[in-house]
This record gives C-alpha cells, structure tokens and sequence, in this order.
C-alpha cells in the first residue's frame, strides 16, 4: 500500500506535467487550455491510485487487474477529445488539442502507478512536439497548425 506522501507526490507531479501541457496549449488559445489539461491529468492520476489501492486490498481475496481501469480511462478520453475537434469550411481543427488531452491521461496513469520516469520524459517529449515541432511546420509548410 502505499502511504500518504507518495499519493501526494504522484497526485502533485500529474498536475504539474499536464500543466506544462497545457499551458502551451493555453499560450496558444486553444480550446482545451491549462486547467484542462491539469485536470485530466489529475483525474487520470487518481483513478490509476484508485485502481492500484483496490487491487492492494482485494488482491488475495479475487482476482483483480488494475490495468482494467486505466483501460476505461483510455477509453473515456476519447469522447473528451472528441468534444475538441470542430470541422470548419476551411477543414478540422482540434486535432492536436485532442491528441495532448489523450498524451496527458497517459501521463496521469503513468505518474499514478509511480512510473515517473516515463511521465517526465513523455511530458518533455510532448512539449517538444507541440513547442518546436509547430516552428518547423510554420517553417516548411508556412502556416500554422491548426490544433
């Protein structure tokens, strides 16, 4: 089981990898923002910390896999993004912003198991990705990505 503050630390770090996540997102006015991105984020943490404490207290009375939640998180963000993606006349936007909400989920079910190592560097491989990756799109292509 775990103890207090490692559930305070893993519900602290979701909130501020999502954050910076969303806060490129925020800079760039897209429509899921910062406090988005940090909620999902921490949702997602807890429903992993949820899942790991039920499996800690059942797991020799029946058989439990706490991957079955997560699973359902996975799941349930779609229709979040879904939500993010709006088609105009001039094409789809959203795309992007509903592809971080899904990155964040993972990196709150990561921090959530106390997988920190993977939801550090995805946080970092993401904002790379939406940072840099947008200055050579705007670069090659000349516009900017709508997302």
């Amino acid at each position: 089981m775990l103890n207090n503050l490692q559930v305070l630390i893993r519900l602290v770090l979701s909130v501020v990898l999502g954050g910076f996540i969303g806060l490129e997102r925020q800079i760039h006015r897209r429509s899921a923002g910062l406090r988005t991105h940090i909620l999902v984020s921490l949702g997602s943490c807890l429903i992993m910390l949820t899942s790991l404490y039920i499996f800690g207290i059942y797991k020799n009375e029946v058989p439990l896999d706490p991957a079955r939640i997560a699973a359902g998180v996975i799941t349930g963000i779609g229709f979040l993004g879904a939500g993010a993606i709006i088609r105009d006349r001039t094409g789809i936007k959203g795309l992007t912003t509903a592809a971080s909400l899904w990155v964040v989920a993972a990196i709150g079910l990561a921090a959530g198991c106390g997988f920190y190592s993977a939801s550090i560097f995805t946080t970092l491989l993401a904002l790379i990705t939406l940072l840099f990756l947008r200055y050579i799109e705007e670069t090659v292509f000349g516009k900017e990505e709508k997302g």
